[in-house]
């Protein structure tokens, strides 16, 4: 297909993420906002979407253009979900209101962020709250941030971090929010029923996303999503669902991939000294809390599936 192709393309489309933006290749934040955005068309939805200090407001591009194709709010590092709940209240008034999305980075939500987004669970907002997980502050120089994992390599963890990652996702369950996923970007239909049930409810909706930074992870950017699909087959990123934080479905088991395909695909991890049994140790241990946690509260079985 010819450039001009594409471009003519582009224009019958009313994509969230406009093609010809700056960002990086194989982004994986780039990807999760295309799938994001055909979501949306697909349902005929609209979205004002509220991002904080991230990659993901520098996407937008220099005033008086944008790269998005929906009204975007810039908000301040910590307080994404702070203005997003003075733009749901308004929105609450109108006669066909947008979804209200908030699309944040693990440095505004697992760190600087936590406190509000706590705050807006609590009430319990009418709002879409997506994290793309880079495991990093990405858009700062790649330092360490609550969500990078142990033995990685950032700007301010050059020997590999020691401490576990945050479990962001059972600190929003714990808040009995309707509705807490996570997202791959390697399997589409999944991501796809997920964000259309977040569509459907009202109240705060957390969705966490793995999000591939080939420039802070050392990896290739044509790699990104075969890096998201080894994360889920390998148990470290699993993909489940929280109904009101008190039932639970698995959505992909792990399959076996040993932890060790995941992490030799990106530089930022030392393979000579990265503790690779404790990794494991941890994949079984999560993966049995969650298979237990299905089993003894399971989602009804065609809760979120429509």
């Amino acid at each position: 297909m010819s450039s001009l192709s594409v471009y003519n393309e582009a224009l019958d489309h009313d994509f969230l993420l406009r093609p010809g933006n700056t960002n990086c290749g194989g982004c994986g934040m780039s990807i999760g906002l295309t799938m994001f955005g055909r979501v949306l068309e697909e349902a005929h939805e609209k979205a004002v979407m509220v991002i904080p200090a991230c990659c993901g407001i520098v996407t937008a591009g220099a005033f008086p253009t944008t790269s998005y194709q929906t009204p975007v709010i810039a908000s301040t590092f910590a307080a994404a979900p702070a203005f997003a709940s003075g733009v749901a209240a308004v929105h609450r008034l109108t006669d066909n209101p947008a979804h209200v999305v908030c699309w944040a980075g693990d440095g505004g939500t697992y760190d600087i962020g936590l406190g509000t987004l706590s705050a807006a669970a609590e009430r319990n907002e009418n709002i879409i709250y997506i994290c793309y997980d880079n495991e990093i502050y990405g858009n700062t120089g790649g330092q360490r941030s609550s969500a990078t994992p142990p033995g990685a390599r950032t700007t301010t963890t050059a020997s590999g971090k020691r401490e576990p990652k945050k479990d962001v996702m059972s600190i929003l369950a714990a808040h009995r929010i309707p509705y807490a996923a996570t997202l791959s970007v390697a399997h589409p239909e999944d991501f796809k029923r997920k964000v259309r049930h977040a569509l459907k409810e009202k109240g705060l909706r957390f969705l966490l996303m793995l999000s591939p930074c080939p420039t802070g992870w050392k990896s290739e950017s044509d790699y990104s999503v075969d890096l998201v699909r080894r994360a889920v087959r390998s148990g470290l990123f699993p993909l489940y669902e929280v109904f009101d934080g008190a039932r639970y479905r698995v959505n992909a088991a792990p399959d076996g991939l040993d932890v060790a395909e995941y992490f030799k695909g990106q530089n930022r991890f030392p393979m000579d000294s990265l503790d690779l049994s404790a990794a494991r140790e941890t994949v079984a241990k999560e993966s049995a809390r969650l298979k237990t946690l299905a089993e003894t509260w399971p989602a009804e079985a065609t809760e979120g599936m429509a």
